[in-house]
Order: C-alpha cells, then structure tokens, then sequence
C-alpha cells in the first residue's frame, strides 16, 4: 500500500465516521428531547434539547481529538478513554431511556442501535487511525531507508570514480613531474650559460652606471655651485636695493621736515610749493589748519588737498621738494 490509498484510506474513515457521528446526533437530540422534556418541569421544558446536545458535544470533541492524537501517533492517556466512554454510557442511557422506563425491550434494543454504534465506530476509528499512521511512517521509513540506500551507492560509485580519477591524476602528474624534471634540467644549464653572459653584461653596465653617476654628481656640483652664486647675488641685490630704499626714505623724511620746519611763511606760497607742503603734512599726520598756515593757503584748499590724497590711498613722493 503507498502513501496515496493510506490517505484515500483516511478520508474514507473520516468521512464515514462523521456521518455516523453526525446521525446519531441527530437521532439522539429527537430521541432523548421527548424524556428530557417529560421529566422537567413545564416552564422549563424548552430546555429539553440542551441535555443531548451537550453529551453529542462531548462526543465530537472526543472523536475530532482522537483522530488527531492518532494522526501525529499520540495518546491522550486515560482521560479521553474515561471521556470517550461516559459520552457513550450517557448516550446510551438517555436514547435507550424511554423504552426502558416503558418496559419495552423490542425499543430499548432499538434505541441502542445509534449509541452503540457510535461507540464502536469511535474506538474502532481510533484504532483504524492508530494502524493508518503506522502504516504510514512504515512507508515514509522505507522510503528513508531506500532513499539512504540509494544515496550510500551514489556516494560509493562517486568514491569510486574520484578514486580513479585521482589516480590517473597521480600517475599523470608522475609522468608530467619526470618531464618537468628533465626539462629543467636542460633549462638549469641553458640557464647558467645565460646567467655568466648577463652577469658579464651587468658588470659592464654597472661600470657605464658608475661613470654616468660620477658624471652626473659633477654636473648636480656645479648647478648647486651655480645656484649658490645666483642666490648670493640675489641676496647682495635685494641689500642693495633695501639700503638705496633706506637712503630714499630718508631723504624724503629730510625734505619732509624741511618743508614743515620752515614756520608760516608772510605771504601765500606758489602752488607746487603749497601742494608739497601739504603733502608733507599729510604724511606727518598734521591737522588740515595747521598745513593751511604753513602754506598760507586757505583751510578749504588744505582740506581738499587732504582729500585727494586720502582717495590715492596713500601718501605721493615729494617732487621737487628744496630745504
């Protein structure tokens, strides 16, 4: 049997045992309702269908548990027997009730038909789950084992081919190794031939390298000399030229103070004379009044003198200037 009619098998068994679960339902909520309603009292009578449909409740729960306690290949323990056996007395007891009281054996055996039915289908299901589920891990065990099987050949002609391949690998790689061997002997003596003629080459290309360097330290000794001489003769010129700057400023400072120093004069000086004159004093950082006295000049001149040198953004040379 594979796995596909142990399945058919399964559902067939649930099917059918839901239908019988489902008929005796029904059977026992019309059988019972009619003496549970004559033994409550008449405001209370339509509570009659609770009793049954409690106990076929239990019923369900008890059958839909055990097949899936059966299916995983578990069990519940002694409860879900105790369970599964007092749902079935009590279904028994109600449905066979009636007759019984009546004194009616012909209706109490009918009447027992459904619950003992239901009785057996549920032990026997049970049992029919628990024998289903061991086929099946019987099944899916074989398979293992086949499956194992298979692959423990696989894995032994794989073992197999990878052992030949590694020996003709090795019995390759033995004859490349005395082909290499002799091969390099032919190259170890080619090569050495070839080493003397480069190391004979390399000498005399040392020698040409050594004459070049010495040549070309001479030639690096002669631009440092040549640097050397352009940087001193830099450095004497820009002394120079800062001294003839000294000398210049010192002049203009002279001719400064001669223009300052010579007091307000008795009468309005000419205008290059003035305009040195103020220049000076803007220099100095007199007051725009006191270049007008020394020039004689008006103050608004003075001040606009001032102003023109203010826009130069620095102070002119004097020209001309004379003690």
């Amino acid at each position: 049997m594979n796995r596909v009619q142990i399945r058919s098998s399964e559902r067939a068994l649930s099917v059918g045992t839901w239908l019988i679960v489902g008929g005796a339902m029904l059977y026992s909520v019309l059988t019972v309702t009619p003496l549970m309603a004559e033994h409550t009292p008449a405001e209370w009578r339509w509570t009659a269908p609770i009793l049954p449909l409690v106990v076929d409740a239990a019923v369900v729960i008890v059958v839909r548990l055990d097949s899936v306690l059966a299916r995983l290949g578990g069990h519940g323990g002694a409860w879900p027997v105790a369970l599964r056996w007092m749902t079935g007395t009590m279904t028994l007891a109600l449905n066979i009730g009636v007759s019984a009281l009546a004194g009616d054996l012909v209706g109490v055996a009918v009447h027992a038909v459904a619950p003992l039915l239901l009785i057996v289908t549920a032990e026997a299901g049970l049992a029919y789950r628990r024998a289903l589920t061991a086929a099946v891990l019987a099944v899916e065990a074989r398979k293992r084992a086949e499956q194992d099987e298979r692959q423990r050949a696989e894995a032994e002609r794989e073992e197999n081919r990878l052992r030949a391949a590694r020996e003709q690998r090795e019995h390759d790689a033995a004859i490349a190794r005395e082909q290499r061997e002799h091969e390099a002997t032919l190259a170890r003596e080619q090569a050495e031939k070839q080493e003397a003629a480069e190391r004979a080459e390399r000498e005399a290309a040392e020698r040409r390298e050594q004459i070049r360097e010495q040549q070309q330290a001479e030639r690096e000794r002669l631009e440092r000399q040549a640097t050397q001489k352009r940087e001193l003769e830099a450095q004497q010129q820009a002394e120079r030229e800062r001294r003839e700057q000294a000398r210049e400023q010192e002049r203009l400072e002279r001719e400064r103070a001669a223009l300052l120093s010579a007091g307000p004069p008795d009468e309005k000086l000419a205008e290059d004379r003035a305009r040195q004159v103020v220049q000076a004093a803007f220099a100095a950082g007199l007051a725009v009044r006191v270049a007008a006295e020394l020039t004689g000049w008006s103050v608004g001149w003075a001040s606009n003198r001032y102003q023109e040198l203010r826009d130069n953004g620095s102070t002119p040379a004097l020209e001309g200037a004379a003690p």
